[in-house]
């Protein structure tokens, strides 16, 4: 079938995109697709990234919601937050549903019975769906290049169904599936899925990026380059959630953050023309895993040697970037120089007699 040209509207992308959490941006517009008065829990980090993501969009958008948390919490009737078209479709064929609504503006198009810019059609899957049950749908429709963004909220967990392990549920970390105890200690063995890095490999002439709640500017710029490219592009969000994760409330935007700048979450861009990953966006500071572990109560129960293997984990990721590390870093990967360190921070904590 021959190629169809679609009339695009290109988004311009937003200035200052490493300023942090600043997110009430005057270059943004003043309408709001994903509205207040939702049912999601307080601190809700894929709620934040829906507003972020959807904001970013602009009101040419349709979103596919695949069975998650943003549908269960979002799809009562006659109560939704939803300004823009929004469909549901079974959280297995989140890419074949996506991929259908693509096709059928271009077959619109074709026929002559759509004569309006091409929507943005931004499909919102969990992590469950994404990197588990509705991956192969997914594959699907960014190998046949549909003209769709595809967005994996990765709260790492099946939150919605009461906190499950999925394959991006991180090496140490709780759930209801996945409890330490005598014979399994840290809980969760196994380190999380690659999942971004995977559809990069797999689908090199799509557009594919990680992004933060943490860094809001970051996240809109990476949708709107998604949008913009011609053809299928993929995008895996970090969105903590408070229930799962066991945290403040108020510690969301700080827990996404940090999981950048401990190194448990690396922020990059898969260039499909140059063919190679883009590293630019480095984190200022550069924190050890334990800042980000002390903060979670799914992380509560691990020991040195637990937090020194995540840390080398870290350390990896660091190096996959080219980034030097700190002495402080190389050292924190030992499990005898995280238990000689604490001792010495619990002693300098003591008061000294006069």
């Amino acid at each position: 079938m021959p190629a169809i040209e679609v009339q695009r509207q290109m988004l311009p992308m937003l200035s200052s995109p490493n300023q942090g959490a600043r997110f009430y941006n005057p270059e943004l517009p003043a309408t709001e697709p994903f509205v207040p008065g939702h049912r999601t829990c307080a601190g809700c980090g894929p709620s934040i990234q829906y507003r972020m993501t959807s904001k970013a969009s602009g009101d040419n958008t349709i979103l596919v919601g695949p069975t998650g948390c943003m549908y269960v919490a979002n799809s009562s009737y006659l109560c939704t937050p939803y300004n823009v078209p929004w469909a549901h479709t079974q959280i297995g064929s989140a890419g074949s549903f996506t991929a259908g609504v693509a096709a059928a503006y271009e077959a619109m198009i074709r026929k002559g019975k759509w004569k309006g810019a091409f929507p943005n059609i931004i499909c919102e899957a969990g992590d469950g769906s994404a990197s588990d049950i509705g991956l192969a749908s997914i594959s699907g429709a960014l190998y046949r290049d549909h003209d769709c963004l595809i967005i994996c909220y990765d709260n790492e967990q099946y939150a919605n169904t009461g906190i499950q392990a999925s394959s991006r549920t991180p090496y140490g970390g709780m759930t209801t599936f996945s409890p330490p105890g005598p014979m399994v200690p840290e809980a969760k063995k196994l380190f999380p899925k690659d999942l971004a890095r995977m559809m990069a490999a797999g689908h090199p002439h799509c557009y594919v990026a990680t992004a933060s709640v943490g860094y809001p500017i970051d996240l809109m710029n990476k949708v709107r380059k998604g949008l913009n490219h011609k053809g299928a592009a993929y995008l895996m969000i970090y969105t903590p959630c408070q229930k799962g994760f066991v945290y403040e409330t108020p510690r969301s935007i700080d827990l996404g953050r940090l999981v950048v700048e401990c190194g448990l979450y690396p922020i990059w861009e898969w260039n499909p023309e140059a063919r190679q990953f883009d590293y630019s966006f480095r984190p200022q500071n550069m924190r050890p895993v334990s800042e980000y572990l002390k903060l979670q109560g799914r992380f509560g129960h691990l020991h040195a040697e637990h937090i020194a293997t995540l840390q080398k984990f870290a350390n990896q990721q660091w190096n996959m970037m080219g980034i030097a590390l700190p002495e402080a870093l190389i050292r924190a990967a030992d499990a005898k120089n995280l238990v000689a360190m604490a001792s010495a921070e619990a002693a300098a904590a003591v008061p000294q007699a006069l």
